[in-house]
């Protein structure tokens, strides 16, 4: 069995890095059976930034590599955070590395400038928001996707809709399992969050049946294009950039 564990390098109120890194040596699981995630901020970004940003992260981790490494928001000095992050994984720090929340227009921006693909895009992802546009761009570069927001972000309007709910009675499963095997059928790493445990075990549950190519034909249809983010929005870069400090923590 494969572990996984995902450690924000910088959530919006704390860095977990230390907690993850901690639960890791103290579970008895094999440092390789575990796969680890972890983001470097925007306030880190630049080239001599970065480089103390992995650095910081591997410190707060307590370990000796990270095994993918991810620009958490594509703005500012992307091309020379990516150098910096190249270069950890030359040195063996990092074996993969990634971006997050890059739309065609962004990507357009800053991949072209990268001596190395990127391994993966983590993207905000569900049946409502399937992002075909940048998807087309990723599968021609061999790019994985990444899903946040697998099942919407709690969106009530999806997980009552009557195609999803269709699909989920012909199963026998619920819509929320619908949803995830409709993602997983699509090719794309997906990540549902929740605490609760009963939760966390449906979510796992999805590899006992697949979807038809007509259930499938159905989901896609239900894209809106739409999602809860928009990395493109005026000011939203300026606003990532002033409304956290990512740094409050060692102070």
């Amino acid at each position: 069995m494969q572990y996984v564990f995902i450690g924000n390098h910088k959530t919006i109120f704390k860095c977990n890095e230390q907690e993850v890194g901690k639960a890791i040596r103290e579970s008895g699981i094999p440092r390789e059976e575990i796969f680890l995630t972890s983001k470097l901020w925007l306030q880190d970004y630049g080239y001599e930034a970065a480089k103390k940003g992995i650095e910081t992260s591997l410190r707060k981790l307590g370990l000796d590599y990270m095994d993918l490494y991810l620009i958490h928001q594509p703005y500012g000095d992307v091309p020379g955070a990516w150098k910096a992050m190249e270069e950890a994984k030359a040195d063996g720090k990092i074996c993969s590395i990634g971006v997050s929340n890059m739309t065609p227009k962004i990507w357009d921006s800053f991949v072209p400038q990268f001596e190395t693909m990127p391994s993966v895009n983590q993207v905000e992802f569900n049946p409502y928001y399937q992002q075909k546009e940048i998807r087309k761009i990723m599968a021609e570069a061999g790019v994985q996707l990444e899903g946040w927001g697998p099942l919407g972000q709690g969106n009530k309007e999806m997980l009552a809709d009557p195609v999803i709910r269709e699909i989920a009675e012909a199963h026998g499963k619920d819509v929320g399992q619908i949803i995830l095997r409709f993602e997983h059928q699509e090719g794309a790493i997906i990540f549902p969050k929740s605490t609760n445990p009963a939760r966390i075990k449906s979510n796992m549950e999805i590899f006992d049946f697949a979807l038809s190519d007509e259930e499938m034909e159905e989901m896609r249809s239900l894209d809106t294009g739409k999602g809860c983010h928009n990395p493109d929005a005026p000011g939203v870069a300026e606003m990532l950039s002033s409304a956290f400090d990512v740094h409050a923590d060692e102070k």
